[in-house]
């Protein structure tokens, strides 16, 4: 299923053999992370009744962008296996080479199933850049069921 946001921004699924596929795209970098959050979410939950609960600000440390990547889509899953909250929205913002992270969060209890419960990030066949055909960011991200 295809969402798209206000000014470019949007994320889908796509087949893919036994795991979850997600492909974001947006004007900036940042907000095609948030993109694939949503993507990630959307694959497994409908999240339409849960309460906000509270808005958790992390630092992602720098690094090349498929790793900023990687280690937020990781940390939704933490928060989700180990922490039992499910990311309702996120937003990130340049940080000395990194991201700083605001993931607004709610019980996962609240939310209905839709899909098999995300286990990890593959980093096969990741892939995200700038991307001039749509003149912004975009991202694909297969993630293990």
């Amino acid at each position: 299923m295809a969402r798209s946001g206000p000014s470019g921004r949007g994320h889908r699924g796509v087949p893919h053999t036994a795991d979850l596929r997600i492909e974001a795209w947006a004007p900036s970098r940042e907000a095609c992370i948030a993109e694939a959050v949503a993507g990630l979410v959307d694959g497994f939950a409908d999240v339409s009744a849960v309460r906000r609960l509270r808005t958790v600000e992390l630092d992602v440390p720098p690094g090349p962008d498929e790793d900023l990547l990687v280690s937020v889509l990781d940390e939704v899953i933490f928060r989700l296996e180990v922490e039992g909250e499910i990311v309702l929205g996120s937003g990130f913002v340049p940080a000395g080479g990194g991201l700083t992270a605001r993931l607004t969060v709610g019980d996962v209890v609240e939310a209905t199933a839709v899909g098999a419960v995300p286990k990890a990030v593959s980093l096969h066949g990741l892939r995200f850049g700038p991307d001039t055909g749509i003149g912004g960011w975009s991202c694909a991200v297969t993630i293990d069921v």
